[in-house]
């Protein structure tokens, strides 16, 4: 018997890609500010809205659904922070945390430093990548409680802020457990944070202790019945909304399909990404801040947000070879979530068979 080849995979051509967009690589802060104070003004304006309306009365409940789209697209500049060039863009780094990331207990350095080892080449897709784990070749339930931890991530973020911070000081060895176990936005509860993995955020234990402060604040103020427990309940809420939106998306940014035991191929890498240029008014409402364009973003990491799009359209019109690229794009959430729990299913019923 001759021992079976892994099918070929084309090499995606880089070099062409790269010169068809190379004017799209330098960010616009008037954009950045604009849609992100927009969206944090009208965020946080609906969570009022929301919080002071009568009880499941449809200024509440239109309070809420704006909010949540308003508030998850304002977070999810997190991760733009994280590809934006060394020392760039201090102050928009802390109107984000100031406004968003503390107040939902996702300060930036939870994703600065972290997010980047997704990017390189030797490590995406391996177990050594946070933010990758194998749903196509696993079972189809562990999908499912992906989804469902984020009805618990809000609960755990307020233990990590408000009880583990104080207790990193009291307790300093702890502070390497904390650090490693439960200091990074990733969804791979094996990863351990590595002691130097900090890329901007230098300031880290001033976000922590913020985020501490204000958790602790606010709890107390609630108990002792100076804040409405509605604030608590509503922030909850919100929160949980916004996370299980963002695990959908995550689901749909990659196909998942390597074990992690071996590095993959650049090309392999680039079919493990999706693209969903979908609907231009409810695609954005799901994957924001140029999320939609995933597959794109991880051939240019630095090209930002707002000239994905443009990249995505000029790659597939001037591509001398677009076979590969458009192997990448999917209608939509639906047919993207559909094509991975397929897949996931087949392995599953494979594996029963067995």
């Amino acid at each position: 018997m001759t021992e079976e080849k892994p099918p070929y995979i084309k090499e995606f051509p880089l070099r062409e890609a790269h010169h068809l967009v190379r004017d799209l690589m330098t960010p616009n802060p008037w954009i950045y500010w604009t849609d992100f104070l927009f969206h944090i003004t009208l965020g946080w304006s609906a969570f009022f809205t929301a919080l002071l309306s009568p009880a499941f009365s449809l200024w509440q409940l239109g309070g809420f659904v704006v909010a949540v789209l308003a508030l998850y697209r304002s977070a999810v500049f997190v991760h733009e922070l994280a590809h934006l060039k060394k020392g760039s863009f201090r102050n928009f780094r802390l109107a984000w945390n100031i406004l968003c990331g503390i107040p939902f207990l996702i300060p930036s350095f939870t994703y600065d430093g972290v997010h980047n080892d997704h990017h390189k080449p030797d490590v995406y897709g391996t177990s050594a990548d946070g933010e990758y784990l194998p749903f196509a070749t696993r079972k189809p339930a562990e999908m499912i409680a992906y989804v469902l931890l984020s009805f618990l991530l809000p609960i755990f973020l307020v233990a990590r802020f408000v009880v583990l911070t104080p207790l990193c000081y009291l307790i300093p060895p702890l502070r390497k457990i904390v650090w490693e176990r439960a200091s990074s936005l990733t969804i791979d509860p094996n990863y351990r944070r590595a002691a130097d993995a900090i890329r901007n955020d230098l300031n880290w234990r001033q976000q922590e202790i913020a985020a501490c402060l204000l958790g602790a604040v606010t709890i107390t103020l609630v108990v002792l019945g100076i804040l409405p427990y509605s604030l608590l309940v509503l922030w909850y809420l919100i929160s949980v909304t916004v996370y299980f939106l963002n695990s959908l998306r995550t689901l749909a940014a990659h196909a998942y399909r390597n074990p992690g035991d071996r590095k993959m191929t650049l090309a392999e890498q680039y079919l493990d990404s999706i693209n969903i240029p979908g609907n231009f008014l409810i695609t954005p409402l799901w994957a924001p801040v140029g999320l939609r364009y995933h597959a794109t973003h991880h051939l240019f990491m630095s090209m930002p947000y707002h000239n994905l799009g443009k990249a995505q359209r000029r790659l597939v019109n001037g591509l001398t070879d677009n076979s590969q690229y458009i192997k990448t794009i999917r209608s939509g959430l639906w047919d993207a979530l559909r094509r991975i729990w397929h897949e996931s299913s087949s392995v599953s019923d494979t594996t029963q068979r067995q």
